[in-house]
C-alpha cells in the first residue's frame, strides 16, 4: 500500500480515470461495432465523421494509440468503400 499522503491520493486519481477511460474506450468500440454491422452505405458514409472525430479526441487524450486510431480509421474506410 502507499507510503505517503500524495502516492494514496495518486492510487485514487488513477482508479478514477481508468474508470474514465475505460467507458471512452468501449464507447468507441461500440461505435466501430455498429459502423461495420451497417449495410447501407449511406448511413455508414453518415456515422463516419462522428466516430473519426471520436477515435482522435482519444488517440490525443493517450486513451488509445496514435498507430491503433490510424489501423481503425483505415479498415472503417475500407469497409464503407467496399459497400454497395
Amino acid at each position: 500500500m502507499a507510503n505517503h499522503k500524495s502516492a494514496e491520493k495518486r492510487v485514487k486519481q488513477a482508479a478514477e480515470k481508468r474508470v474514465v477511460n475505460r467507458y471512452y474506450a468501449r464507447t468507441m468500440r461500440h461505435a466501430v461495432k455498429k459502423i461495420r454491422n451497417t449495410t447501407s452505405r449511406e448511413e455508414a458514409a453518415a456515422m463516419l465523421p462522428k466516430i473519426t472525430s471520436l477515435i482522435d479526441r482519444l488517440t490525443k487524450k493517450n486513451i488509445i494509440h496514435k498507430n491503433k486510431a490510424a489501423n481503425l480509421k483505415s479498415s472503417i474506410t475500407k469497409h464503407i468503400n467496399s459497400l454497395a
